[in-house]
């Protein structure tokens, strides 16, 4: 108990609750492309077998990803272990700079040109995110508020 309390720990931040809220509905509309092929995506065979050919990424990691970028964001909008939901986005982030945007540089190809790919500028933006909300928590109106404050209300009675 005392290791979920230390990873559910969080104060009532408004801006914590903003950040938490918009990345897990961006993270979410991600993953639903690989998990329900809408928004643009292909779904999750074609996910699956794209990532296997392109990047070698064995079928239990991309369906790793797909479950935290659509089950967790899901949890992550509502302040559910946001810490936990957060590093691990912060990992999805991070191998998808190493794998795929570094080579590209910074900026993402605002002007649309052939055969050049997308930069890591907007992985940047999420991993700062990702970083307060680890360090801070979920914040205002989160799940992991609600049981910070029950776990120092009965903390009160009983002392």
């Amino acid at each position: 108990m005392k290791y979920l309390n230390i990873i559910i720990k969080t104060d009532q931040n408004l801006t914590n609750c903003i950040l938490r809220i918009t990345l897990g509905v961006i993270i979410f509309v991600h993953g639903a492309q690989k998990l329900l092929g809408i928004w643009g995506g292909h779904g999750i065979e074609w996910t699956i077998e794209a990532w296997k050919q392109w990047w070698q990424i064995p079928s239990i990691l991309t369906l790793s990803v797909i479950f935290v970028e659509s089950f967790g964001a899901l949890l992550l909008i509502f302040g559910v272990l946001t810490r936990v939901w957060s590093f691990l986005i912060g990992i999805i982030m991070l191998v998808a700079i190493y794998l795929v945007h570094f080579k590209w540089g910074f900026f993402m190809n605002w002007y649309m040109e052939p055969q050049i790919g997308e930069g890591f500028e907007y992985h940047l933006l999420v991993l700062s995110i990702v970083t307060i909300l680890f360090l801070k928590g979920g914040g205002k109106w989160s799940f992991d508020f609600w049981i910070t404050l029950k776990n120092r209300n009965s903390r009160t009675h009983f002392n």
